[in-house]
């Protein structure tokens, strides 16, 4: 009687422990997409990364570099102070984007562009993401906003 309890609680603690590993392993596929790493420009140019890692590049927007092309494409250059990398994006721009303006961008390095699908812009006169002012300030760059 005894022997049947134990190895029924031993089965108990088995199952538990696969299903937890199945619903950690479940959780971490279903999350495999959705985590996108930051990156500055700095970064990007150092070490490339593939053409099919999604990721966020964040900088200012280089003063001169904003270009409207055909429709809604745009190209510019976005800087941390130490590199400068080429993006377009065709789409709808924030009403806040501009030149000398914080923004932060997800998509993909293709061919020494940064060919992203959403961007994003500061919300007011003096937030910028806390990734580019971190980036930022490792470059030596940042300035704090006037309050």
């Amino acid at each position: 009687m005894r022997s049947l309890k134990k190895r029924r609680r031993i089965q108990i603690i088995v199952l538990a422990f696969v299903a937890l590993t199945l619903a950690t392993g479940l959780i971490g596929y279903a999350m495999r997409d959705g985590i996108n790493f930051f990156k500055s420009p700095s970064e990007v140019v150092a070490a490339p990364p593939s053409p099919n890692e999604v990721f966020r590049i964040g900088g200012l927007v280089a003063d001169g570099s904003l270009v409207r092309g055909e429709g809604e494409t745009i190209s510019f250059n976005v800087t941390d102070g130490g590199a400068t990398v080429a993006v377009t994006y065709t789409g709808v721009l924030p009403d806040l984007f501009g030149e000398n303006q914080g923004m932060v961008g997800t998509g993909s390095f293709i061919d020494g562009t940064f060919q992203a699908t959403e961007i994003l812009a500061k919300h007011d006169e003096t937030y910028m993401p806390k990734e580019v002012v971190d980036a930022l300030k490792e470059q030596g760059v940042y300035q704090a906003p006037d309050s």
